[in-house]
């Protein structure tokens, strides 16, 4: 026989569990959400390309985390961070990425900072100065404040752009692809006939 006082009992706990479930569920994924606050460099911190101690090399850095994994990729350059980005191959979806602010109070080309980290995004970049990376390569110099950022380019050459201004062959375009402005003639003419060789080799 059924009680007439368990059925009313059964439909006022079943909206309550609901409640507690949805409770719990959402705790559980606050728990497992992924901390994507950016990391300083230590003695053991590697670039992703070069696999060399960054502390051991000038100029800004950045880092990139990945969905699902707890550590960011770090690089020897910001421009090799906005190849990456703009690169078909990552690992995983990007979900955050962070460049040095140059322009904050003890930030050197020599020791870019720690804790001066600033979304990739959110920077201003002096794009074609006269200052190489820590892989010899042209550097987009991040800035978070863009009268520092001009005043850089003042005195460093180059040009403040926004991230979305800079294209990609600012940051794809091999740098030995790039034209030696000093090169003599004789250098031409020896690399003309270098690349001249497997044509004769071949025909």
């Amino acid at each position: 026989m059924i009680d007439p006082l368990k059925a009313p009992l059964k439909a006022l706990l079943r909206p309550i569990l609901f409640i507690l479930g949805l409770t719990l569920l959402a705790g559980c994924q606050q728990k497992t959400a992924q901390d994507t606050t950016p990391q300083d460099m230590t003695a053991e911190t590697l670039g992703h390309y070069c696999q060399m101690n960054l502390l051991e090399h000038p100029g800004p850095k950045g880092q990139v985390f990945l969905e699902g994994m707890p550590a960011p990729l770090f690089f020897s350059q910001v421009r090799d961070v906005i190849a990456y980005m703009r690169g078909p191959e990552q690992m995983a979806p990007i979900v955050a990425v962070y460049v040095n602010d140059m322009g904050a109070r003890g930030a050197t080309w020599d020791h870019p900072g720690d804790g001066n980290w600033i979304a990739v995004d959110k920077a201003v970049y002096v794009v074609g100065s006269t200052r190489q990376g820590g892989m010899g390569a042209p550097e987009t110099v991040p800035f978070s404040n863009s009268e520092k950022a001009q005043s850089f380019a003042r005195a460093e050459g180059g040009r403040v752009l926004a991230f979305d201004e800079i294209t990609d062959d600012m940051v794809l375009t091999p740098v030995d692809a790039e034209p030696k402005s000093d090169a003599g003639n004789g250098d031409a003419d020896l690399q003309k006939r270098l690349r001249a060789l497997p044509n004769k080799a071949g025909g």
